[in-house]
């Protein structure tokens, strides 16, 4: 048998006066095959191809000792970690700040038309996604949503829909945060199914209630009933804790202008009619002083105006700014999570998975309050779920754990739309927030207490974070599709029945009918003619290309310097660069061309 405490595997021998090796120092084991107990801990070759049921239980005695059992130098390390995982981990909020103002600026005037529109429950839900993807804020579109139903700019039923939507545009922002472990195959793996797990139960939930919801009104009735008695008083505003220390220095780089994208919304005003800038003292612009401000304006905290604030500028200069920001924030972002990716690894190197699985693995109905109230305390679920998926990367958490974390979050960032309802004039605004909360609650209920039904958004996210094993382009493409192409063709396609026109009544039942037929041919091909045999050759013969390009210039340089090595070692002769002479060459195909002149006339005559 092979003896584990050994260097290497030594095998039975006849001879048992062989001597023994020296016991191998535990810094060098990095296997769960060189250890007797056969656990895998952190930093091992073989760390991410343990598998959950694999892990073995844990105590809390264990975990206690791992967690609090040090040395004064362990210690000091500890401390240094923590301080730097603060000074990454504010950062990294400060990059989701600017990057949401950012792009409250860029499609500020955008979702305010698409969010005034009055259209059909899919045209709605479609603009619900669009919206918030755009301004990567879930609470922002639900807020607006809520004081346009206040105004009676929209009706209820049709906010309800567009409050779905939002549910799904807003994970779009951790989405986009597993992009930042792409540099690893196996980190992306994982980061890219712990986001996505967000983005399967919603899509899920919507396509369980919408329909649903379109034939029955389940949503629209139940919340009716609830708020027949209610009475709405106004109230004050309340901010998170992390928006009041991450808020002061985003609001010094740039601050959007939320009344614009309402304005617009409600139909009182174009994006037009919010330029030119006036402000009283150009030179020295406060909130106060500028009366009339564009997509860009001034905290309302300080009354300071931020740095890309311009008192001359136009709605395509702060769009630009915007733009530049928008930048600004994602490298923030990325910079950061490499910066909390490389800490946690150092302060996680050696801890076995044991551990790490017993001290993260609550129960379910545990993490779903403590994701809800996380995000009922900073006022943004794609804070927490941004949080969360580099750890899940990490395999800090698994994907199992991720779910019920996300849908407390989900239920969490309803409290952003119930404050808002409770500023607004009319009854009907508090119904859209309830109607907001039921629909996640329901889809909780549906989705979560069976197992077999949780597994659902499980094994779909874990699906496509194996994609990324064959591209690592993928996560981009499903971005592009979700948020953009698939809802934007979705949204012309429902516009054509809003025309009023029986020509445009059928173009549209055409269309509908063909992508029906497109839909199903796809399924059958994908399931029973080796689509997905096809799809995943043609990925990975592109990441294997991709990779023998990256690789070409080392590969080359490998291959000269073993020819060297081997003409050296046989003593072959370097070749010889042979002199070519310029006229000689003329003159050889001059001769060429008159002999086959020759043959062609030969060959005719």
């Amino acid at each position: 048998p092979p003896l584990w405490t050994l260097k290497g595997t030594i095998m039975a021998s006849e001879d048992q006066n062989a001597p023994i090796e020296d016991p191998v120092d535990p810094s060098e084991i990095k296997s769960r095959k060189m250890r007797p107990s056969g656990s895998t801990h952190y930093g091992d070759t073989d760390f991410y191809e343990e598998t959950v049921e694999e892990i073995g239980d844990a105590t809390w005695g264990e975990v206690c000792q791992t967690c609090c059992c040090h040395s004064p130098t362990e210690w000091m390390y500890i401390f240094v970690g923590v301080v730097l995982l603060c000074f990454f981990l504010y950062f990294f909020l400060l990059g989701l700040d600017i990057l949401g103002s950012s792009a409250k600026v860029i499609g500020g005037c955008t979702a305010g038309n698409l969010l005034g529109d009055d259209t059909n429950p899919i045209a709605a839900l479609m603009i619900g996604i669009l919206a918030t993807s755009l301004i990567q804020s879930s609470s922002t579109t639900t807020s607006i949503v809520v004081s346009l139903v206040g105004s009676s700019v929209i009706p209820i039923k049709q906010a309800i829909f567009i409050v779905m939507g939002a549910n799904i545009g807003t994970t779009v922002t951790n989405t986009i945060v597993a992009l930042g472990q792409m540099g690893d195959g196996d980190q992306l793996e994982r980061a890219f199914a712990g986001a996505t797990v967000h983005d399967m139960f919603n899509y899920m939930n919507v396509c369980l209630l919408l329909p649903i919801e379109a034939a029955t009104g389940y949503l629209y009735h139940l919340t009716r009933a609830m708020v027949r008695k209610a009475d709405v008083r106004e109230g004050e505003k309340w901010t998170g804790p992390i928006k009041k220390i991450v808020s002061p220095l985003g609001a010094k780089i740039i601050v959007a202008n939320k009344k614009v994208i309402e304005k617009v919304a409600k139909g009182d005003k174009s994006c037009d009619d919010f330029y030119p800038i006036f402000c009283e003292n150009r030179s020295k612009p406060t909130k106060k002083g500028c009366t009339k401000v564009g997509l860009i304006g001034c905290s309302k905290t300080t009354g300071q105006c931020p740095a890309f604030f311009q008192v001359d500028a136009t709605q395509k200069d702060d769009e630009i700014s915007g733009g530049v920001c928008f930048f600004i924030g994602l490298c923030m972002l990325i910079v950061c999570l490499i910066g909390l990716v490389a800490v946690l690894q150092r302060m996680l190197l050696g801890v076995s998975t044991r551990i790490i699985y017993k001290a993260t693995n609550i129960n379910g109905y545990l993490a779903i309050a403590v994701g809800c109230g996380i995000t009922m305390v900073i006022q943004s679920s794609s804070i927490t779920t941004s949080t969360l998926t580099p750890l899940v990367g990490l395999g800090v958490l698994q994907v199992e754990q991720m779910l019920p974390l996300t849908l407390g979050a989900n239920i969490g960032t309803t409290l952003t739309a119930i404050l808002a309802s409770m500023v607004a004039d009319t009854i009907d605004s508090l119904q859209v927030a309830l109607a907001h909360l039921f629909f996640n609650v329901t889809g909780v209920l549906v989705f979560y207490p069976i197992p077999f039904m949780r597994q659902i958004p499980i094994h779909a996210s874990k699906q496509l974070g194996k994609a990324t094993r064959f591209w690592r382009g993928f996560p981009i493409l499903y971005i592009v599709i979700m948020f953009a192409i698939m809802p934007g063709c979705l949204l012309a396609l429902s516009s054509l029945f809003e025309q009023d026109s029986k020509g445009y009544d059928v173009l549209g039942s055409i269309l509908v009918v063909f992508i029906f037929l497109l839909i199903v041919w796809l399924v059958f091909w994908w399931l029973k003619r080796g689509g997905r045999e096809k799809c995943i050759s043609c990925l990975g013969a592109r990441q294997r290309r991709g990779e023998a390009i990256r690789g070409l210039p080392d590969d080359m340089e490998f291959l000269k310097a073993k020819i060297a090595a081997l003409s050296e070692h046989t003593g072959l002769p370097e070749d010889e660069e042979e002199e070519v002479d310029p006229e000689a060459g003329d003159k050889k195909v001059i001769e060429e061309a008159e002999a086959a002149e020759e043959e062609e006339v030969e060959a005719k005559a």
